[in-house]
């Protein structure tokens, strides 16, 4: 597989953005949440429409890039067990271990679920229904909550394989060449015309609910916008016009959000064709910015960075942890009335802070690694694991022992 660094750091990027979100979540007015805080901030809704839009299609794209550079055509069955095993595991072990204190703090907080986390958690693992209203998912028995992501990757990880005869073809390499050879405004015009059928179509009649089965606006969204990652990831052209239209993408794309966001911000009334150009604009905007944010981490991203090998392996672990972290802070913080600034900066440090001992401890555990999406640690590394230690108690040891004979 080659490796693009700026994928690896536009990964690490999207991540720290999609935690920064979720913190907003708890302040933002007028926005329904698990959980909210008394010092709400009507400002917040304006960066958080700029970032609602695309943040979640840069991750689903950055996913199909990187699997178009793993080429899983070389060994399919492998490819989709391995799937498999580094996401449906972690959703399953998240669902039951991860989650569970998002619900419960949220239902104490509305009510409807006793205080005492050890109950919860017994009857929540029974599986069964609760009443509606006590906690996102309670009519399910269980919830996944922003852990929908995985389950969402793994069957399109699963779909792709499906399709990969198809994709690998004389006409799906014709495919793949044509939209690597997209030029100038044909690389937005071209790709984007789905995602505009999509919001005019679809988006009306499937309202966005993360529920597997019934969202299908955003599979239609999600996947076209991984296919593409798929499609364009081997695509030397394609990446080499991308760098070129960096600036015009960028300057394009802020242009867009400065007219679309206060369309929605003031709540203004629209005529059907009006509507119609408005949807047309979502997808436009969601696609330039997509493209955008590749080009110029394509420009500024793609190097070596000392920082990128350890924060990689932290995207996994610290996307399953932190929304947990974030609820179950803010759960103990909100009643003491803190004050708006006091409070969001433990709530922000906290999460972090969480994320951050989460993945070392995970990482040095043989056993936790595979349940947060870490593949197994190398066989030469896991002497490296106890030597910094090991090196530390001996230098301590000799010290010692030199004193005592000093003396």
């Amino acid at each position: 597989m080659t490796r693009r660094h700026d994928l690896d750091a536009l990964r690490v990027l999207a991540i720290l953005s999609l935690i920064a979100y979720h913190c907003g979540m708890l302040y933002v007015a007028e926005w329904d949440w698990h959980i909210k805080s008394s010092y709400l901030q009507e400002w917040l809704q304006w960066p958080m429409l700029t970032m609602n839009r695309w943040r979640m299609a840069l991750l689903f794209l950055i996913s199909g890039l990187a699997i178009g550079l793993y080429q899983p055509a070389r060994a399919p069955g492998r490819f989709a067990l391995s799937r498999t095993w580094r996401l449906f595991l972690p959703l399953v072990f998240g669902m039951l271990v991860i989650v569970p204190v998002q619900a419960y703090a949220q239902g104490v907080v509305n009510g409807g679920v006793e205080p005492g986390y050890g109950r919860f958690l017994l009857r929540y693992w029974q599986l069964q229904p609760w009443p509606d209203g006590r906690f996102d998912g309670a009519e399910y028995g269980i919830t996944w909550n922003h852990l929908w992501y995985l389950a969402y990757l793994w069957v399109y990880s699963l779909l792709l394989v499906a399709l990969l005869p198809l994709l690998e073809s004389g006409a799906g390499r014709r495919l793949q060449a044509a939209m690597g050879g997209l030029r100038g405004v044909w690389l937005v015009a071209v790709p984007v015309l789905p995602l505009v059928l999509y919001v005019n179509l679809l988006m009306p009649r499937f309202e966005a609910s993360n529920d597997l089965l019934n969202d299908w606006f955003q599979h239609a969204q999600f996947f076209t916008v991984f296919l593409y990652g798929y499609l364009l990831a081997r695509q030397g052209p394609f990446w080499e016009e991308l760098a070129r239209l960096r600036r015009p993408l960028g300057w394009a794309a802020a242009v867009m959000i400065a007219v679309y966001v206060p369309l929605l911000k003031f709540d203004v009334a629209f005529s059907d064709p009006m509507l119609v150009a408005v949807r047309s604009l979502r997808a436009l905007l969601v696609w330039t910015t997509l493209l955008a944010i590749l080009a110029w981490a394509r420009h500024a991203l793609d190097r070596p960075f000392r920082w990128l090998p350890y924060a990689s392996e932290a995207v996994f672990p610290w996307y399953v942890i932190h929304q947990s972290a974030t609820v179950l802070i803010a759960y103990w913080l909100v009643p003491m009335r803190l004050g708006g600034a006091l409070e969001s900066t433990l709530v922000v440090g906290g999460t972090l802070a969480a994320c951050a001992l989460g993945h070392e401890c995970v990482r040095r555990i043989p056993l936790l690694r595979p349940l947060f999406g870490l593949k197994p640690a190398r066989q030469e590394n896991i002497p490296g694991m106890f030597s910094s230690s090991l090196k530390t108690y001996l230098v301590c040891f000799h010290w010692g022992r030199r004193r005592k004979r000093s003396r």
